[in-house]
């Protein structure tokens, strides 16, 4: 049975990391954008063009992830206060333990995860 006291700091931590980054996150598109606003805006033909769109592309994926990531982590902690955590939301069994040390916030058993439900 896992520990979920345990499990309950590591998403708590990794929630907190997040948090901590998202700001970091949004100044950095709030700069490529304001960057872009003072470049030509022909991102094909202006050598700076395209590095600022693919930053401005790069910031704007990582908040997009961490903020889908700490979505995860909230369901994880809903699920460790209704009691329903370590169980598998399709076939009900426990996830595997080292499955949740690798990723705490998974809802799913390897077995439904391989199967393109729980990526």
């Amino acid at each position: 049975m896992p520990d979920f006291d345990r499990f309950r700091v590591l998403l708590e931590e990794e929630r907190a990391r997040r948090l901590e980054l998202l700001p970091a996150l949004r100044a950095d598109i709030d700069a490529a954008n304001s960057a872009r606003q003072d470049s030509n805006v022909d991102d094909e033909h202006d050598p700076e063009g395209a590095t600022i769109a693919f930053e401005l592309s790069q910031a704007s994926a990582l908040l997009k992830q961490s903020s889908a990531g700490l979505d995860q982590i909230d369901a994880a902690l809903t699920r460790l206060a209704a009691g329903t955590y370590g169980a598998c939301a399709v076939c009900g069994e426990p996830i595997a333990e080292g499955r949740l040390e690798a990723r705490p916030w998974t809802p799913f058993c390897i077995r439904h995860a391989s199967s393109g439900r729980g990526r």
